[in-house]
Parts: structure tokens; sequence; C-alpha cells
């Protein structure tokens, strides 16, 4: 590792740092504190006790109203490194989670570890392939067991998730363009409709309303789209919640 690799890692780590320490500004870090200790003393093999274990090996805390985001860490094996932190965001992106937060800390890993391309694409694709993980919460999974969940999420079926993947991307895409191109229609025929030629207001009347109509088409589309998600993802969860419950309980 040269010294441009070692510099990268080192800001990565201290800005992770500085924005965890931002965020527990404005928390009560006692009542995580807390929580952390509660799944310390969950059995063996949980979830939860092995999420609090790896923050207890770190030195770290449950990070305010992104306790999940150490749910990922563990489940997926990704350790508390700054290079395995961008690799579970490329994991994550390629999962379905188009988040800002896990949108901008790629980018920010992308671009200072070039020497790590290939591997966050595989990341990528391996995400792609796996069970959606984005809405799972440590509360619905804690008491389950840490190897069945991980072996459940990677050996998720791969026409299933292809499928779910690429329809999920081309609708978003598609939802996303339709509001920025309507309502960039409508932006620009705006300073046409005060006008006082009467060319002009019909000229850029249509097209307003156009634009409206496609960005409104555009917005129901992603309204739609994300109560499907949310449909189908708890009938999914109901369907192996009984199985993970029973499997959970075994010693």
């Amino acid at each position: 590792m040269n010294i441009l690799q070692i510099i990268a890692r080192g800001i990565i780590k201290k800005s992770f740092n500085l924005s965890v320490w931002t965020i527990e500004q404005f928390h009560d870090t006692q009542v995580y504190e807390q929580k952390k200790r509660e799944l310390l003393n969950l059995p063996e093999g949980t979830l939860g006790q092995d999420i609090a274990k790896c923050l207890e090996e770190n030195k770290l805390r449950l990070v305010p109203n992104y306790e999940s985001h150490d749910l990922k860490h563990v489940l997926l094996d990704f350790k508390m490194t700054p290079v395995d932190e961008i690799r579970m965001q490329a994991f994550m992106l390629g999962n379905g989670n188009y988040s800002v937060p896990s949108i901008m800390i790629f980018i920010f890993g992308f671009m200072l570890l070039p020497d790590l391309w290939k591997t966050f694409y595989f990341d990528f694709k391996n995400g792609s392939k796996s069970k959606p993980i984005k809405t799972w919460t440590i509360e619905d999974y804690a008491h389950c067991q840490t190897l069945t969940l991980r072996e459940y999420v990677m050996n998720y079926s791969k026409s299933e998730s292809q499928k779910e993947f690429d329809m999920k991307t081309i609708l978003k895409i598609s939802s996303y363009l339709a509001v920025i191109l309507g309502t960039f229609g409508m932006i620009f025929c705006l300073p046409f409709l005060f006008s006082a030629n009467m060319l002009d207001l019909v000229g850029a009347g249509f097209p307003f309303v156009g634009g409206a109509i496609i960005a409104s088409g555009g917005l129901i589309s992603l309204s739609n789209l994300t109560k499907y998600q949310t449909k189908l993802q708890l009938e999914i969860e109901q369907k192996i919640e009984c199985n993970l419950n029973v499997i959970s309980t075994k010693p």
C-alpha cells in the first residue's frame, strides 16, 4: 500500500468519525448505550448479540437513527474499516438502496480509492443478486440467527432478484426522468406565460400543461412504486418470518 492509499483511507476514517460525532451531538447517546447492552444479552449467535459484540470490539456504539447501518455491517460480514464501509455501500447500491447518504458515501470513497474500483464493481454485482435488505431493522431481526439470515440473503434466487432489481431500476429512472423533464419544461415555458403577445401565451401554454402532466405522472409513478415495493416486501417477510423465528430459537 503506497502513501496515497494510506492517506485516502485516513481521510475516509476521519470523515466518518466526524460525521458520527456530529450526529451524536443532537441525540441522547445513553439511550443507544442501553440498547446495545440489551442486544448483548441476547442468545449466542443471534444478529442482535453479534452487532453488540462487533461494536464492543471496535469500541463503537450505535449511531442514532442509523442502527440498521450496523446491522448491515454484521449481516453482510463487512468489517468496521474505511475500505469495507465503501464496499458495503457499493453492495447496498446494487441491492437497491438509493438513499442520498449511501450514494454520497460511495462517491466519496470511489474517488479516493481508485485501486479498489474492481472490488467495488463485484460488490455491486453481489448486491444486485442478493435479497433486498434496505428496509431491515434491528428490532425485526435481532433475535434471528446471523448465519441463517446471511445464508438466506446471499442465496437469494438470482433470476427473481435480477428481475426485481432491473424492473425497479427501470421504473425509478423513468419516473425521475419524467419529473425532471416535466419540471424543466414548465420552468422553461413559465416566463412566456407573462408575455403580452398572444402567440407566446398559446405557444408556451400547451407545453407548460404538458410538462405539468409529465411531471405529475412521474410523481404518481414513484408513489405507486413505493407502495408496491412496501407491499411486496411485507409479503415476502411474512412468508419467511415463521421459519426464521423457529430457527432463531434453536440452540
